[in-house]
């Protein structure tokens, strides 16, 4: 280690810390720490390994630090952020750009000079009267092809302990790598704190991604989308890294689909919040790898993918015992669990839409509360967030995978487009190929906004590949990058569509909850070409047979010919129009390759002449 940082780090660290991190023979790694230590001024800093030792230093310390409160059951905490501090700042999280470096209008830049010189200042001093905490941990399976080794700096012990349960141990990742100077770094302060120990100066929030260095600054927050930098911060950094390298870096869930004869074909999903992303993820009967993120590598000519994460930060909202049993039965259980702004009292949790009776008062993210409850702007509080999370490991779910940890990865058997759409997409659909699949099912992907969400209901909302708040390059770059990826491939996955939220006239969802269990099944049967389909000018969708026995055979229902008419007729004025509003989006975005309006075009093509000879709306028994 060099003289100057090492008199900078044992002035902060005990022996043991600094034995700990000087033998990661990687000068990087220790300029890294001093220049946050030398920066922020902590009183004292903590170097945690992998071993177990450490890792319960961690968890204790959010506790008797007050960043986390123990609950009833034997090992579950729960975490308040600031009231002004529940979600990801989506205008305070920018890129770190060069003069004349331009990524495009939807994302968030701002010159990079001026901004290292703005949250720096915010971070200088800032982490005084604490101690640092120096993190290792890595993206994928340590040791494999899929691995980023990620490095963090904070003076958050919740989010160290957060990190702890979503991401597997990376310090002996780094110790293996030695001087290898890949990996990612995240310097992070929650900035001066309030009396309930929540960071106070959320106007000076600022969530800075240095690219080209690999760099995230983030200062003056505490929420986990914010701070902890393994999750959608680093994604945009993989996202770089992937295009460099040849592979894909995706917002996707990775699931196990059970098909005949204990056959098992994997799935990646790619779906906007609020559209059944992790319910599909959980359906019953199958098996889950991840739900958030995967990284997809070609390796021998098929496509091999893992869960980026070990852990689940999910939405609460909604999760009961009914609909998510698995799920349910570990928030409910002894175990290592942390939850985040929903209410507590004497030691339980609650949060909106848990099915069972809540309490009057309790105590929440806007500190004590009672039924009634409105805040400074006269605005009700609710018993918890609407964002309100849970954070566990994958390994505690009873439906996980048992190729889980495999270093490998599985094949890619599939890929799932969808989205939140009342009078357009069939339920499921299987695209002609992979660049149909690519341009007209991922990167045509809309989403209707809901009654839970700010603004006007029933807006569509463009989201590419469900992708669009973490992309760190032009679109047309990234759309060519996944059409791409399919050369040389002798397995190219199956593209599908699917669309759960079909309504009728009236407004009545057209399909109940449990349906996307037969879409997922007659997914699995078209990657073995065990069933037939029907071709459409917009792909290919399921005959009325075979739909109709798997109905019988997973939800024991009887399917009609009603039922299939009207939710798998082809809606050619709505299909029309969403070409056209798609289109429209790409026509003012930059290097978008021209094959994407070819594909659009002909797609047109195809639904006017369906309409010439068979009028708007075209049922699929006259296909």
């Amino acid at each position: 280690m060099k003289e100057k940082c090492a008199a900078i780090l044992r002035a902060k660290m005990d022996e043991a810390s600094f034995a700990k991190l000087e033998a990661i023979e990687n000068p990087k790694v220790h300029s890294f720490v001093a220049e946050v230590v030398e920066l922020g001024d902590p009183d004292t800093v903590f170097v945690a390994s992998d071993a177990d030792e450490d890792v319960a230093y961690v968890r204790q310390t959010a506790i008797d630090r007050g960043e986390e409160k123990p609950l009833a059951a034997e090992g579950h905490t729960v975490h308040f952020d600031g009231y002004q501090d529940q979600a990801r700042d989506k205008a305070r999280t920018k890129y770190l750009l060069e003069k004349g470096v331009d990524l495009g209008e939807r994302l968030n830049s701002i010159d990079r000079e001026e901004g290292i010189a703005e949250v720096k200042g915010f971070f200088k001093g800032a982490m005084k009267g604490r101690q640092a905490l120096v993190r290792f941990f890595c993206l994928g399976i340590p040791d494999s092809e899929f691995a980023i080794p990620v490095m963090q700096v904070t003076d958050s012990y919740y989010v160290g302990h957060s990190e702890d349960m979503l991401y597997r141990s990376g310090y002996e990742e780094f110790r293996r790598r030695g001087d290898s100077p890949e990996f990612f770094r995240i310097m992070h302060t929650a900035g001066k704190l309030a009396a309930d120990n929540t960071s106070a100066e959320v106007d000076k929030r600022r969530i800075y991604i240095d690219l080209e260095e690999e760099l995230v600054y983030s200062v003056n927050t505490q929420y986990a989308g914010n701070t902890v930098g393994l999750k959608k911060l680093s994604l945009r950094l993989a996202i770089r890294k992937a295009a460099r390298e040849g592979w894909l870096a995706e917002h996707m869930f990775l699931m196990g689909a059970k098909g005949p004869e204990d056959r098992t074909t994997y799935f990646l999903g790619a779906f906007p919040s609020a559209c059944g992303k992790t319910s599909t993820a959980m359906i019953p009967g199958q098996t889950i790898i991840g739900d958030d993120l995967a990284y997809l590598r070609k390796v021998n000519g098929q496509v091999r993918t893992v869960n980026v994460e070990r852990g689940i930060f999910g939405i609460i909202r909604d999760v009961n015992a009914s609909d998510d049993p698995e799920i349910w039965k570990v928030l409910n259980e002894p175990g290592e669990v942390i939850f985040s702004n929903v209410l507590m009292k004497d030691g339980k949790p609650y949060w909106l839409g848990m099915g069972v009776d809540t309490p009057e008062t309790g105590f929440n993210h806007s500190g004590e509360w009672q039924a009634g409850k409105t805040d400074e702007n006269g605005k009700k509080v609710d018993i918890a967030h609407k964002n309100a999370r849970y954070t566990i490991r994958i390994d505690d779910l009873a439906n996980r995978d048992p190729e889980f940890n495999n270093p490998e990865g599985v094949v890619a058997g599939g890929v799932i487009y969808g989205g939140r759409d009342s009078d357009t997409c069939v339920p499921v659909e299987q695209s002609f190929d992979w660049v149909h699949g690519v341009i007209t099912k991922g990167a045509s992907i809309e989403s209707e906004t809901t009654a839970a969400t700010l603004g006007a209901e029933g807006v569509r909302a463009f989201n590419l590949m469900s992708n669009i708040d973490f992309l760190s390059m032009p679109l047309g770059r990234y759309i060519k990058m996944h059409l791409d990826f399919a050369e040389g491939l002798s397995a190219v996955p199956l593209v599908f569509g699917v669309n759960y939220f079909l309504k009728d006239a009236e407004g009545k969802y057209l399909n109940g909850m449990l349906d996307k269990r037969v879409w997922l099944q007659w997914m699995e049967l078209r990657c073995h070409g065990d069933v037939e389909a029907i071709t459409t000018p917009t792909g290919m969708i399921p005959t009325y047979e075979d739909i109709a026995g798997l109905f019988r055979k997973y939800l024991d229902q009887d399917y009609t010919r009603a039922n299939y008419e009207e939710q798998f007729k082809i809606r050619v004025p709505e299909l029309l129009a969403k070409i056209d509003r798609i289109t429209e989006v790409y026509r003012s975005e930059q290097e978008i390759p021209e094959v994407l309006f070819d594909t659009l075009s002909a797609q047109k093509g195809r639904l006017e002449e369906l309409k010439s000879a068979r009028g708007d709306y075209v049922s699929p028994f006259d296909l």
